[in-house]
């Protein structure tokens, strides 16, 4: 029994062989693998393109594009739900108390302010090095607790940039 999570909509699914059954109602599908990640699905005669865009299998979340339209998909199973009735869930979560710089550079723009609240993969600052710009993203959900450059500034390797 799995808890598939779509676009903030949940769904029982369980899967016995090629049958699923989902919210209780047996599921036929016809798949047929077009690549890795492309497929093509048939259900009741209609026709669907599946195409897997991002998997994160250690959060269990993928996004595709069904038909053109794009989908957040998060999927659990009886343990996720275990830990989660536990309040062990968090336990496995990353945690980051600062971001230092990854290489020297100029802090050419700082996109975050102190005390905003950060979700994972936001766009915190820019830094130039090498003469590229890179985006440097939340690596957690948190907040911006303090903002340890300005902008303009050069910085060194490990330089301490954010902390949450």
């Amino acid at each position: 029994m799995y808890t598939a999570t779509v676009n903030n909509t949940s769904y029982k699914v369980e899967k016995e062989g090629n049958n699923l059954t989902v919210n209780g109602e047996k599921i036929s599908l016809d798949t047929f693998e077009v690549t890795s990640s492309s497929f093509h699905i048939l259900k009741n005669n209609v026709s669907y393109n599946v195409d897997v865009i991002r998997v994160n299998k250690e959060e269990k979340t993928a996004l595709i594009r069904v038909n053109g339209n794009k989908y957040e998909v998060k999927v659990t199973d009886k343990f996720d739900e275990l830990l989660k009735n536990l309040g062990m869930d968090s336990l496995a979560a990353k945690k980051v108390n600062n971001i230092k710089a990854p290489m020297p550079g100029l802090v050419l723009n700082i996109i975050a302010k102190e005390g905003d609240t950060v979700k994972k993969g936001d766009p915190l600052l820019v830094l130039e090095a090498m003469k590229m710009e890179n985006i440097l993203k939340s690596p957690t959900d948190g907040v911006v607790k303090r903002i340890a450059v300005t902008k303009g500034i050069a910085v060194e390797k490990n330089q301490l940039l954010i902390e949450f």
